[in-house]
């Protein structure tokens, strides 16, 4: 199934959760003088405006980072990476993962980004141009175990599929699983949508009892966006988490909140 597009819901409180802490491991890890490699599965477009009609008619941003943008303290690397993309872009701008992980790479930084959707994938692939990212219009997960392990060696990888298949739910630990035994040093990073159906619940439970190495649970609930929207929360699963993720999690949250 390829009918999701992101941009009805860019800038979404789950966004904030995700991209602030994908913007904040990013800047933790780019402390370090050594290289990098940046992986996404579920790419999207990479750009988006909250000015569009699919923006206007679900309202989420307004009630996303439009909120909430200013909550963040003026050298979050989330917020200025924001306004930056802003500065360039128009005020209305909002950056997915693959420009804030592009703006944040530096020289000798890599990156390889997935998107399947064809029109979306045509977004993509000229959004990234100006960055160290190749965009390819292949399936994320088998892209992810094919280039892996990369180099450079130290990364991350983001994992945001649209679970329009709900197989997703019980193929992700497998998944999550796999990945870590090809590259267990990547800092893997998977997102899931909080549901009034409770359809996300085993697979949280499972991705607990997997035991992986220096793993971080967080979940964050907010109210649903407009009257029988199912999404009321963003949960976040990290795999060898850098030090002080747990904390910035918390914070994040209250910015949210």
């Amino acid at each position: 199934m390829l009918s999701y597009q992101h941009a009805y819901h860019a800038g979404n409180l789950a966004d904030v959760h995700k991209h602030a802490a994908l913007a904040w491991v990013l800047d933790y890890m780019g402390q370090k003088d050594k290289p990098l490699t940046y992986f996404e599965t579920h790419a999207g477009r990479g750009l988006y405006s909250l000015d569009s009609e699919e923006a206007a008619k679900t309202g989420e941003a307004a009630k996303g980072v439009e909120r909430v943008l200013r909550a963040f303290p003026s050298g979050h690397p989330y917020r200025k990476v924001v306004e930056r993309v802003r500065k360039a872009q128009g005020a209305r701008a909002y950056p997915g993962s693959p420009v804030i992980a592009g703006e944040m790479m530096r020289p000798g930084d890599a990156g390889h980004v997935a998107e399947l959707h064809p029109q979306e994938y045509d977004a993509l692939s000229e959004v990234v141009t100006p960055y160290a990212l190749i965009a390819h219009k292949r399936d994320g997960f088998e892209l992810a175990l094919s280039l892996t392990p990369p180099e450079p060696r130290r990364g991350l990888m983001l994992i945001d599929p649209s679970y329009e298949v709900k197989t997703d739910y019980e193929a992700l630990p497998h998944f999550l699983y796999k990945q870590h035994r090809k590259w267990n040093v990547g800092v893997l990073m998977l997102w899931y949508p909080i549901l009034t159906s409770g359809v996300h619940d085993e697979m949280a439970k499972v991705l607990d009892a997997c035991n992986f190495p220096g793993a971080v649970h967080h979940q964050v609930r907010f109210p649903a966006a407009r009257k029988g929207h199912g999404m009321v929360g963003s949960g976040l699963f990290v795999v060898n988490a850098p030090y002080g993720l747990d904390a910035e999690l918390a914070a994040i949250a209250k910015r949210i909140g």
